[in-house]
């Protein structure tokens, strides 16, 4: 055992190595200097700590020791670190001051129940009433995740996916270079975090694995109902129930009852086409990013991308050493950050660490948590007193302009011409910050060319810019997005007063109380749902297991005091509801100088969170069923 050991602990990241250290011997020696990393620049993983390299060599030697002893038997000697040491061994390791409200979601994040709980006695058991039922819409992330919640409460439920299979976003997308833009370690469940991720940032085939392996091996899977489509959906007063219409395999329609209905579908379901004069009578191959046919090849064919977003970003760098031509035509310029890692492999030895050490792999994981999380968030407020508001929000910000804009420049070499068409005018953030995968290395080759003015007119056999050059291609690739404002879709989802979910949320208007309850639809959970996406930073998942631990919470309260439904207060998620707004006025995403799939069309934020990570796990926590106009059970019969 000892080769694999000496060998991944000498590549291993220092920084997450020393609160390992600690844990597994007690000695917080290792806490102090000589030993303290530096500052690391950026989202660095700073391996080296900045250290000497014979500090560097101490520490790894004791590492190897360390894990070698725990390897032969011995436990560590701080199996759960309290929230204080938690926050100084953090403090430490990322070199700065890691704020005593971080504590309770810190424990969480590392899997380690509340503080603030321990010492307390264990509440009375909550078991669910006679036949109690849930029914989850979507077998995505959220619905893996709300089904292994659900299971622990022993709650029958059944998950509806209408796809062919599980893995949500990673199964309808399958774009060449579709990935994700968070660190993989990172973008995994905190209860299902062992699996062996073979590069730092992960493509598709590997999410859609992990989330596949996740629902199989958590014991999700069993409960899906694959090809199974829900159709609407409505409250039943008098049964305390949801009836939901679904279409199954073959097109059997067939009307199911449960106690509760959870949507997990999320944001990125129902891809958006351009509205571009001529579009359908393009008699080339045409595909959406997000429908992305399985059979399409373009070597050696000229292909056009309308649309720079992100997925624009990750198939343009992945297709033009196979096509003959591209031809990008650009809706606004993004900004664009450094992708430290990106398309870079584990190495062999710490893919064996972090998947059979597992406090190597908390405190790797809690480092990305912290460097992906709150940092950025008083930069992106407002400062009136900010001389160039139409450039940027305030001085930091305006760093963060300069940087980006250095970056952009030495990323296009000798093709500055390219500057005026790829240099944002509004604040960083404004939009959705993008990593960069070569997409400026892709526009400089002589084989792509850029339209900055967008596409005019599609012809059969061309595609016509906002500049009036026209080029003939053979594919038309629309990189347009999805409609993320229209949460749950078309679905037909109807509340207490019969009101459809759209006119409840005047079509485009998506509110809800900690982005998971809305009035009017009892004993109903929206998973991802209104202003909860962390636009500034942080991982949706570990906002997801939020979501769903605040439902286990609420449900568990039904059971031990035999509620038959919650319904969220009026007057709580309308004062949420104008708490969010206030917040958002002040901040980037509302800033005048773009557009943004962040706002609705009357120019409200619903898509992004304005709260630090850390100031939404504090209100999740707080809240109960105080919050709620709360009946009780009554005797009922549910069939399936």
């Amino acid at each position: 055992m000892k080769a694999p050991v000496d060998e991944a602990v000498a590549i291993a990241n220092i920084p997450s190595l020393l609160p390992m250290l600690v844990q597994l011997t007690g000695d917080e020696r290792w806490l102090e200097e000589p030993y303290r990393p530096t500052r690391a620049r950026g989202m660095s993983d700073h391996d080296d700590a900045g250290l000497p390299a014979a500090v560097q060599q101490e520490i790894r030697d004791a590492a190897a020791a360390a894990i070698t002893a725990w390897l032969e038997g011995r436990a560590p000697a701080i199996p759960e670190p309290s929230e204080a040491l938690l926050r100084r061994m953090l403090s430490v390791s990322m070199a700065q001051a890691v704020p005593e409200e971080y504590g309770p979601m810190l424990r969480q994040v590392f899997g380690l129940p509340a503080e603030r709980d321990a010492g307390r006695p264990a509440p009375a058991e909550a078991v669910p009433p006679p036949g109690f039922r849930a029914i989850v819409v979507g077998a995505g992330a959220s619905g893996i995740a709300i089904g292994v919640e659900l299971d622990r409460m022993g709650v029958d439920y059944t998950i509806l996916e209408k796809a062919d299979a599980i893995g949500g976003t990673w199964w309808r997308n399958r774009y060449p270079g579709c990935g994700v833009d968070t660190p993989s370690h990172l973008y995994s469940y905190s209860f299902y975090d062992t699996y062996d991720w073979p590069a730092y940032f992960s493509l598709r085939d590997t999410l859609h694995d992990y989330f596949s392996s996740a629902a199989a091996d958590l014991g999700v899977r069993p409960h899906v109902r694959l090809r199974t489509e829900v159709l609407a959906a409505r409250w039943v007063e008098a049964a305390q129930a949801w009836e939901v219409d679904v279409r199954g395999p073959g097109g059997a329609l067939r009307t199911l009852r449960a106690d509760v209905l959870i949507s997990a579908v999320g944001a990125f379901a129902r891809p958006v086409w351009p509205s571009v004069p001529g579009l359908d009578t393009f008699a080339g191959e045409r595909a959406h990013t997000g429908d992305w046919p399985e059979d399409l090849d373009v070597s050696g064919k000229r292909v056009a991308v309308i649309g720079n977003g992100a997925s624009a970003m990750q198939v343009v760098p992945a297709i033009v050493d196979d096509a003959e031509e591209v031809h990008v035509y650009q809706r606004s310029p993004q900004w664009i950050v450094p992708f430290e890692k990106f398309h870079t492999p584990v190495p062999d030895a710490l893919r064996w660490l972090l998947t059979t050490v597992p406090l190597y792999r908390l405190w790797y994981r809690l480092r990305l948590f912290w460097n992906f999380n709150d940092k950025l968030h008083p930069t992106l407020q407002r400062d009136p007193a900010w001389p160039h508001p139409e450039r940027s929000l305030n001085a930091v910000n305006d760093r963060h302009r300069e940087f980006f804009t250095g970056y952009i420049r030495a990323e296009l070499g000798d093709r500055q011409d390219l500057l005026p068409k790829v240099l944002p005018t509004y604040p960083p953030y404004g939009k959705r910050m993008l990593f960069d995968n070569g997409w400026y290395r892709a526009l400089r080759r002589d084989d792509v060319t850029l339209t900055a003015d967008g596409a005019a007119e599609v012809r059969p056999h061309s595609v016509v810019g906002g500049d009036g050059v026209e080029h003939e291609v053979d594919v038309l690739v629309a990189a347009t997005g999805f409609d993320v404002v229209r949460f749950l879709g078309t679905l037909d989802l109807r509340g207490r007063s019969g009101r459809t979910i759209r006119e409840i949320w005047d079509d485009d208007d998506a509110q809800a109380y900690l982005g998971t309850v809305v009035p009017d639809l009892p004993n109903f959970f929206c998973l991802y749902g209104p202003n909860l996406q962390p636009g500034h930073g942080g991982s949706f998942i570990v906002v997801l297991e939020q979501q769903t631990a605040y439902v286990r919470r609420l449900l568990e309260d039904m059971f031990r005091t035999g509620a038959g439904s919650i319904e969220c207060r009026r007057d709580v998620h309308a004062a949420y509801n104008a708490e969010v707004d206030a917040a958002h006025a002040s901040m980037v995403w509302t800033h005048p100088g773009m557009s943004t799939y962040y706002r609705n069309a009357r120019g409200r934020v619903t898509v992004n969170s304005p709260f630090r990570n850390v100031d939404f796990h504090h209100f999740m926590r707080e809240s109960g069923l105080d919050d709620f106009v709360v009946e009780k059970r009554r005797d009922t019969a549910h069939v399936a």
